[in-house]
């Protein structure tokens, strides 16, 4: 049987991913792919609970290194549990967020040392690798202003302007290092013009 692919939907807050995750999945499944839309952190039955500790607003602080390490365990059930049995049946996997958010958020956020980040990344790893990432690329004050329209705020969107200019940052020092891996994305456009993009970013991949 054929492997499946991996593709992760990636971006900082309130640059569309949720609605062109939708659309996403309709364009694979148009083309006789079976698709499984999952998430990170969760995606299991434990990281869906280790998200809810991540999200959530708490009395005590969360420190940097808790942070990471509850992510990257969150990310070994994912593997395990959901993303790899489904490739290896031949499923396409798509995932809002996976690694690159840890290094955009951990490290360029937290700025954290993205070799801890990368030790990590291939001990709960290994060599598997997204084959295709969509990074959803819009002007920070812009999808402040989108995140802010939803109403409540997680512990994540309640962090100042200059954190999520370090996101936002680290996500495309990325993509600049992985050209072949990563389609960057104007969510600044209307959305049909970012769903154009996206359509030609998958031709590539399902063609």
């Amino acid at each position: 049987m054929k492997r499946g692919r991996f593709i992760t939907l990636e971006g900082g807050e309130g640059v569309g991913k949720s609605t062109n995750l939708q659309f996403i999945r309709q364009l694979l499944v148009q083309k006789q792919l079976s698709v499984i839309l999952t998430r990170e952190p969760g995606g299991t039955e434990l990281a869906e609970k280790i998200r809810r500790l991540l999200l959530e607003q708490h009395n005590e602080s969360v420190t940097p290194e808790a942070e990471l390490l509850l992510m990257f365990a969150a990310r070994s059930q994912h593997i395990h549990h959901v993303i790899l049995p489904a490739l290896a049946q031949g499923q396409w996997v798509l995932s809002d967020r996976f690694t690159d958010a840890t290094y955009a958020y951990q490290g360029g956020g937290r700025q954290m040392d993205q070799a801890i980040i990368a030790w990590l990344e291939n001990t709960v790893q290994g060599e598997m690798r997204p084959d295709l990432t969509l990074l959803l690329d819009a002007p920070v004050e812009t999808g402040l202003l989108r995140a802010r329209q939803r109403g409540n705020l997680d512990r994540f969107e309640s962090e100042r302007r200059d954190f999520f200019e370090r996101v936002r940052q680290a996500y495309l020092a990325r993509a600049r290092q992985e050209p072949r891996r990563y389609a960057i994305i104007d969510a600044s456009l209307p959305l049909a013009d970012v769903q154009e993009q996206i359509g030609r970013a998958l031709e590539a991949i399902t063609s």
